[in-house]
């Protein structure tokens, strides 16, 4: 099976092919820390987190770069505001995007994360050799990359110079076009830079990220991503710079971008009031919650986040959950297969296969997450009609149903006997014996007890089920 993925560049999907064998390497675009990460920018991680999860699943070998944007002019302007050193606002907005991460279970597959404050010396390498090459140049303010010397600027957000001169990326009396962009922007010693050959200065953005991934992936590799606000003129321009110092197309192979995010159906901005940090929604949300309610889009489309939106990737998220318990409280047995156990053994192959098939569509999430709830449905008919199931069949319907979703971030919390305290198993067992004597104040009182310790009791005709309190 073919795995396709939508080249940007292309406007098409192509089959994925890697420059070596199944070695991936891909570059995302990371945070510029200077305030805290919003919901907006986790949209692109989670994205990028299960496409990496897929390849992974797939037997890719993955090497994931992201960037830290510590040097930009917002960093700059807030560090002013505040009175402090650049460097130490955009530490302390590093290390919150880092807690994010952990929180989110972002960090796991990303293999390197690196500043641009930490490589000033790979920028001025490619600076130096882009003026060599004859494709930038020198001004009073600073040097600047001459679109008009790469001819295929513009095939990245297919726009032709007619519409390239609509944009006015960085107005500069000093520059031969106004579409020019700056590679490194003279400063006064009493501002925040570096020394350099030409003089002190700090480089442009665009830059930074090439000079990165050089150093890193190399002048080719397999895949870049970011959000579509990021195809021009920040990508547009990785491409001139990089091509232009290596002379070898195509930079990257496949060009990815995730969709915008709204909130209620406007664009997510502070001046709406509608700007949610990560911080916000995790205090709010839970962690699986919020990954599944991103995964039911696909990638390249736009998402709404809403409250009705995320309780119900809550409740669907319950239902999985339920599924897999449904089959975990089978009694286990050895033996021959019945003909229901032969037949969801055939099911989860099958399912698993369908489940393979959307993802290889350009990582088509809702179609592979309509899979899994398939399986789960499967999974609560054989428990209504079956008491007990084979032990090994058990153990591979639960691994798959938590393999697959595990690719989404989701189904991999777990509620085993030995979580329960003493205290706790205390408590069941007074209920049980509550029921019994039918004095159901005191078993409803108990349950309520139990569910503000985060354990729900559920009363099936197989008995007691118990699972932890999802927030």
């Amino acid at each position: 099976m073919v795995l396709k993925i939508f080249n940007t560049l292309k406007k098409e999907k192509e089959d994925f092919e890697p420059f070596k064998d199944k070695i991936v390497k891909m570059f995302v675009c990371g945070p510029t820390v200077y305030d805290h990460s919003h919901l907006g920018h986790v949209r692109t991680y989670i994205a990028y987190d299960i496409i990496t999860r897929y390849l992974l699943f797939r037997k890719y070998k993955v090497f994931f770069l992201m960037n830290i944007t510590d040097v930009d002019d917002k960093i700059i302007n807030r560090a002013k505001e505040r009175k402090i050193d650049p460097i130490k606002l955009a530490r302390e907005f590093e290390d919150s995007f880092y807690v994010d991460m952990i929180k989110l279970k972002l960090l796991k597959n990303i293999d390197k994360f690196a500043r641009a404050s930490e490589h000033i010396k790979e920028i001025i390498s490619q600076i130096q050799r882009l003026l060599d090459k004859d494709f930038a140049y020198v001004t009073e303010n600073g040097i600047y990359f001459d679109i008009t010397k790469f001819t295929d600027y513009g095939k990245l957000s297919h726009q032709d110079t007619e519409q390239l001169n609509k944009h006015r990326i960085e107005p500069d009396p000093t520059k031969k076009n106004q579409q020019d962009f700056a590679l490194w922007k003279f400063q006064k010693k009493t501002e925040f830079g570096w020394d350099s050959p030409w003089g002190f200065g700090r480089p442009g953005w665009h830059i930074e990220d090439t000079a990165i991934a050089e150093k890193y992936l190399g002048q080719q590799y397999d895949i870049h991503g970011g959000g579509l606000d990021l195809i021009f003129p920040h990508h547009e321009s990785e491409i001139a710079q990089m091509e232009s110092i290596s002379g070898k197309k195509p930079m990257v192979k496949y060009w990815t971008h995730t969709g915008f995010l709204n909130v209620n159906g406007q664009k997510m901005a502070k001046s709406l009031g509608n700007f949610i940090t990560v911080k916000d929604a995790l205090n709010k949300y839970d962690v699986e919650t919020l990954r599944l309610f991103f995964a039911f889009t696909h990638y390249r489309s736009p998402i709404d986040f809403s409250e009705k939106n995320i309780q119900q990737s809550k409740k669907s998220l319950e239902t999985l959950y339920n599924a897999l318990e449904n089959i975990q409280s089978l009694k286990v047995k050895t033996g021959k297969l019945t003909e229901d156990e032969k037949e969801l053994k055939k099911d989860l192959k099958e399912y698993k296969q369908v489940f393979i098939e959307c993802m290889n569509d350009d990582f088509n999430t809702p179609n592979a997450l309509s899979v899994i709830f398939d399986l789960a449905k499967t999974f609560n008919k054989f428990a209504d009609k079956n008491k007990q199931i084979n032990k090994i069949l058990q153990n591979k319907a639960i691994r798959t149903l938590r393999q697959l979703g595990g690719i989404f971030g989701i189904l991999q919390k777990k509620i085993e006997e030995n979580e329960l305290t003493i205290e706790i198993a205390q408590l069941i067992k007074q209920r049980e014996e509550a029921r019994k004597n039918k004095n159901w104040i005191t078993a409803d009182n108990i349950r309520e007890k139990l569910k503000n310790m985060g354990i729900i009791i559920e009363d099936t005709a197989k008995g007691v089920k118990l699972k932890k309190k999802k927030n």
